[in-house]
């Protein structure tokens, strides 16, 4: 994987990141698939950090996508592995939606930040709007069901319903290859229920239209109302796709 060497600088205008070492009702329909998974995606990340190989906040997510839902969703299971640890600190299993809305309604019910950056984008069409174009624009109305961690220690809590819209931009494709475009969403996740939280999203992501999945994301979360962890960082660069493998 040479895309992380030409695309970080990209990306990172994309999403409005500044790299930085700082730190209900509603549910949508349960369904589940309990066979080996049909795909493995495993991508390196950075957690208020830069992706790296090694160092405090980063690490390892491992993404099993285990097949179609009965109500037309994507089971996937995701595991972090947090550098220098031996057990994944967070495994959870969620139903994502060719929207790139999720649904985690299976205990403990909680989603990660790393895996709150990448579920949606494995939605069947959540990139559906390049098929118009590289610099095409387009929209998804989203919601995500879960318990979201706020942290890297964070505790799962009760799950709660959040929404939202996507704005999604094709900014063309990369010069280096001929497969991978670059793609900016804006949007904004609001959590219903009375308690006004919110969460203002900036993301730059490179997509590889052959793979169908993106290879290097850069990630904002701008926490509403203020909070001691106002600004979530996350990158994420595929380093394995078991769709690829020998």
């Amino acid at each position: 994987m040479k895309t992380i060497g030409l695309l970080v600088a990209a990306l990172v205008v994309l999403s409005g990141q500044t790299p930085s070492s700082a730190p209900a009702s509603g549910a949508m329909p349960a369904a589940a698939s309990a066979s080996a998974p049909v795909r493995t995606l495993v991508y390196r990340y950075g957690y208020n950090v830069k992706v790296a190989s090694q160092g405090t906040g980063t690490g390892t997510t491992t993404i099993q996508i285990l097949g179609p839902a009965k109500d037309g969703g994507l089971m996937v299971s995701g595991s972090d592995f947090w550098w220098n640890t031996v057990r994944a600190r967070a495994t959870n299993t969620c139903e994502v939606y060719a929207s790139g809305s999720v649904s985690c309604s299976q205990a403990p019910y909680a989603i990660s930040p790393i895996q709150l950056t990448i579920f949606p984008m494995l939605g069947a069409s959540y990139f559906s709007g390049l098929s118009g174009g590289s610099h095409a624009t387009w929209k998804h109305n989203t919601k995500v069901y879960a318990a979201i961690i706020p942290g890297t220690a964070g505790l799962a809590s009760t799950p709660t319903t959040w929404t939202g819209v996507m704005n999604m931009q094709g900014k063309g494709p990369d010069n280096k290859s001929g497969t991978v475009v670059l793609v900016q969403v804006t949007g904004k996740l609001e959590q219903q229920g009375g308690h006004y939280l919110g969460l203002d999203i900036k993301s730059g992501i490179a997509y590889d239209m052959t793979a169908k999945v993106p290879v290097f994301v850069s990630e904002t979360r701008r926490h509403l109302p203020q909070t001691n962890v106002n600004v979530q960082m996350v990158q994420l660069h595929l380093i394995k796709d078991s769709a690829n493998s020998p």
